[in-house]
């Protein structure tokens, strides 16, 4: 079976604008990357897991947020790696100076024997519609896509 993501975009309006919740991968090999490498707060599904339970997992995993509300499926996307990615938007506004991501451990320096622990994410930010296209990753800006053309139709 191909690997599958699931996750959530949260979304918040400010004075009629639209705002959109991301997260910068942590670990070296994210350090000094910035624009074109932020994500959506996503993970791997786990064999037979629904994609929305998986989403609301990896979400408070690497948040620490419980997401509750009202929350649409986007269309998935399938990345060029094969992989298939199931995302969910939600409005919700919540701070991000608290949030403390899980982590994983890695071999850092490569072939040094020491095993360094990494934050799955390191950095959290709302950003206006302008510099999450620029500050995403390529392959998640048809969610965000959607979500705006979801936000225009309804005015």
């Amino acid at each position: 079976m191909k690997k599958q993501s699931a996750g959530i975009l949260p979304y918040k309006l400010v004075k009629g604008k639209p705002f959109f919740f991301l997260g910068h991968p942590g670990g070296p090999f994210y350090s000094k990357k910035d624009d074109g490498h932020w994500s959506i707060v996503k993970g791997e599904m786990e064999d037979g897991e629904e994609p929305l339970k998986a989403a609301i997992r990896e979400f408070k995993e690497e948040t620490t947020i419980d997401i509750t509300g009202h929350l649409t499926q986007l269309t998935p996307v399938k990345q060029k790696s094969g992989k298939i990615v199931h995302i969910w938007a939600i409005e919700q506004d919540f701070a991000t100076d608290n949030i403390k991501s899980n982590t994983f451990t890695l071999e850092w320096p490569p072939k040094s024997g020491k095993m360094v622990e990494f934050p799955e994410m390191d950095r959290f930010a709302w950003f206006d519609e302008a510099a999450t296209l620029l500050k995403l990753m390529p392959g998640h800006i048809p969610f965000v896509n959607e979500v705006l053309e979801f936000l225009n139709n309804k005015r």
